[in-house]
């Protein structure tokens, strides 16, 4: 279901951690990120490193936020929260996408940042791309107007609900709870606030018999729900965090590797800034060009 990947190899991932300076941070996050695009490839899957040479865009490494891609040559972009991220945007990005992949049309969203109107991409939506539906917890970064714009322009379903962690907080990015493979779900149940709808939506993903892999609030915060399923040359891979992976039980572990290898990435100091492997990486849903 899920092919190829885009990672972003930041020079300025992140921030002073534990006393380092931000330049050893920043060599630090890119080391990473370049070793878990080795370790993706190792296993057959492709990934597109782009690089960022510059300093303004410290959070370039998680480029699901932009842009997405999808079957039949579509390219989304998006708007985003952060002033400070729409510097992320790159047309170069894009171009590399058409040059090595079949791109029949890209369609802007961006501009609704002017009305204070925000979606940020595969974080603020987890799609299901076998029923078609677009998973969304409620937030500041996932305006429903845009969401249903979206769902119309590339026939989702949308279906919103109310999230918060552990604390109570409110989740703004929906890929930080649940993942969606073709046999399996990881999500955080408990993280739906009103209990109808944490019904709803777990009968909703059992009903498409995927095997379901309930995580705690506290494996939540170990980004166990922040993981995405790629096809590498020997079939799915699911990638995920070492972290995320260690807080795993050992059941959930068995479920997982029953329909995929398991490729836990070790990101330590990028996950420090708030996301983990869902978010670096921009899955690839494009027809490639002969060649390329």
């Amino acid at each position: 279901m899920r092919g190829s990947a885009t990672i972003t190899g930041s020079a300025d991932c992140g921030a002073r951690i534990d006393g380092r300076p931000v330049d050893a941070v920043a060599r630090a996050a890119y080391d990473e990120a370049t070793e878990a695009a080795a370790r993706l490839e190792a296993l057959g899957v492709t990934v597109d490193k782009v690089e960022d040479e510059t300093t303004d865009t410290p959070d370039s490494c998680f480029p699901n936020n932009w842009f997405s891609t999808h079957s039949g040559g579509h390219v989304a972009i998006y708007p985003m929260y952060s002033p400070n991220r729409r510097r992320e945007r790159r047309s170069d990005v894009i171009e590399m996408l058409k040059h090595r992949y079949r791109v029949q049309d890209v369609i802007d969203y961006s501009g609704l940042e002017q009305d204070d109107v925000f979606l940020e991409g595969t974080g603020a939506m987890v799609l299901d791309h076998i029923e078609r539906v677009a998973y969304a917890a409620r937030s500041n970064r996932t305006n429903e107007v845009a969401l249903e714009r979206f769902c119309t322009h590339f026939n989702y379903e949308p279906v919103v609900f109310d999230a918060c962690d552990g604390a109570g907080t409110p989740v703004y990015h929906t890929n930080v709870l649940m993942c969606i493979g073709t046999r399996f779900v990881m999500i955080g149940l408990d993280t739906i606030r009103v209990p109808a709808r944490r019904a709803e939506i777990a009968q909703r993903l059992a009903d498409g018999g995927r095997d379901l892999v309930e995580l705690t609030h506290e494996q939540i915060a170990e980004f166990a729900g922040n993981a995405i399923e790629l096809t590498g040359t020997c079939g799915s891979v699911l990638a995920l965090s070492a972290r995320a992976w260690a807080a795993l039980r050992p059941a959930q572990k068995a479920v997982l590797e029953s329909h995929a290898t398991i490729a836990p990435l070790s990101i330590p100091t990028i996950e420090r800034a708030g996301g983990s492997v869902r978010c670096m990486l921009a899955g690839v849903h494009l027809a490639a060009r002969p060649g390329c």
